[in-house]
């Protein structure tokens, strides 16, 4: 009795387990379609963004602007480069957080140039902090439901960091959509800003190339890559928080299928042990049976 007590308690235990990787799941499924309603709803505003920023650029050939400055004079470890990392709060999203650490430590914890790290994310904080790698910023809890103020606020700090020279370079690591079902951890270069680098949802040949500014092209630009940059994080915080979404229900659906599988197997070996304790009470019944069948019939041979 004490192995079917045993199994039948871990069916339940798995049991109780998919009930919430089920709530898991919807809840991340209802997550992901309203983060992509949003993300939906602001990417006009941010392609007219990029439409202009590139239309300034192709006006003006020889544009020089502190936020298209390269710095060639700084190479090496002389060189600096600001790093966001994106990850999540909480972990059960597969390899959601695994992938984003993994590529910043490949591309630009190396020790080829100085780097500025700043990480948005309790899991990605709590990762490098393990590894000792210092952090320069935190945005704490902004992972979760992604804002414009908290995409402003990750500007402006970044913006900081590169007119006060503290930084040569601004990129992101995050993760994006793949397909509908996968996703990839990749690296977005903000600053300083290069044509060609643009976010190639706008087509440089497609964007105007006789538009006038006044006062200046230079002091537009001062106005427009701010919030371009800003839009720019936004989307990123808002990809992330889909990928992480559709990560975590990928998660747990395997779960569900692990476990349905686990209680298949349970179930099995719950009945071949009840079965193995019932033929085993029938043979010690039908033994008994013929003992007494065989006893009885000595003690008539005796009385005869």
């Amino acid at each position: 009795m004490a192995g079917l007590r045993e199994i039948s308690g871990r069916i339940r235990s798995v049991k109780d387990t998919m009930k919430i990787t089920n709530a898991m799941y919807m809840i991340s499924s209802t997550k992901l379609r309203k983060a992509k309603k949003d993300a939906e709803l602001n990417n006009p505003y941010f392609e007219a963004m990029q439409e202009m920023l590139l239309g300034i650029m192709n006006s003006s050939d020889h544009l020089k602007h502190r936020y298209t400055d390269r710095r060639p004079d700084k190479k090496g470890t002389d060189r600096t480069h600001a790093v966001i990392v994106v990850t999540a709060d909480k972990g059960l999203a597969g390899a959601y957080n695994h992938n984003v650490v993994r590529l910043t430590e490949e591309k630009f914890l190396t020790g080829k140039e100085s780097v500025r790290l700043f990480v948005v994310g309790e899991a990605g904080r709590q990762y490098f902090a393990g590894k000792k790698v210092h952090l320069e910023g935190q945005f704490k809890y902004t992972a979760q439901n992604p804002t414009l103020h908290r995409a402003r606020v990750i500007c402006d700090e970044m913006l900081e960091e590169f007119n006060s020279g503290k930084c040569d370079d601004v990129s992101i690591v995050y993760t994006g959509m793949k397909d509908q079902l996968t996703s990839e951890a990749r690296v977005m270069h903000l600053l300083p800003i290069v044509p060609d680098e643009v976010d190639g949802r706008i087509s440089v040949d497609d964007v105007r190339d006789d538009l006038k500014f006044l006062p200046s092209a230079s002091e537009v630009m001062d106005i427009i890559v701010p919030d371009l940059l800003m839009g720019y994080i936004y989307s990123v915080l808002v990809e992330s928080y889909c990928s992480e979404q559709n990560d975590r229900m990928m998660a747990m659906d395997a779960a569900d299928r692990n476990g349905s599988e686990m209680i298949k197997r349970l179930s099995i070996q719950y009945n071949r042990e009840r079965q193995s304790m019932i033929t085993q009470e029938i043979t010690e019944v039908a033994s008994g049976a013929r003992a007494q069948k065989k006893a009885k019939s000595r003690r008539e041979e005796k009385h005869e």
